[in-house]
């Protein structure tokens, strides 16, 4: 049986990107060779971006703006629109009713700095 270890998404500003997945998804930056992985617990993103493209590639390869990511949010939606509300990032949809990989679920969608999707998912 497989089971997910990390993804890969691209960015075009390091540090730009690097506080946004600190601030608002709580990521543990970490620096990796001439850039940087992204850890979340025992799940990690791999980081495609300036100077680093990694190999071997997606083709074609991911390019910033190309992700569309789902995280777990361990708690009530409303604190994670709450949460997004402090912090300035605006909201795109939601919350609204989800099926993810625990089940039904209550998720709002938002974006990163280059455009990408993510989708905060709360099964409580």
């Amino acid at each position: 049986m497989a089971a997910l270890d990390h993804c890969v998404i691209a960015v075009s500003d390091w540090a730009r990107s690097n506080a946004f997945y600190a601030d608002v998804l709580g990521a543990e930056v970490v620096a990796r060779g001439d850039g940087y992985v992204y850890r979340f617990g025992s799940n990690q993103l791999n980081i495609h971006g300036p100077g680093v493209d990694g190999e071997p590639n997606a083709e074609p390869p991911v390019a910033p703006g190309g992700a569309d990511l789902c995280f777990v949010w361990d708690g009530p939606i409303e604190t994670a629109v709450a949460h997004l509300e402090r912090l300035g990032v605006p909201t795109e949809l939601g919350p609204v009713p989800r099926f993810g990989a625990r089940g039904e679920g209550t998720s709002v969608y938002f974006r990163d700095p280059d455009l990408s999707l993510l989708e905060l998912i709360s099964y409580n």
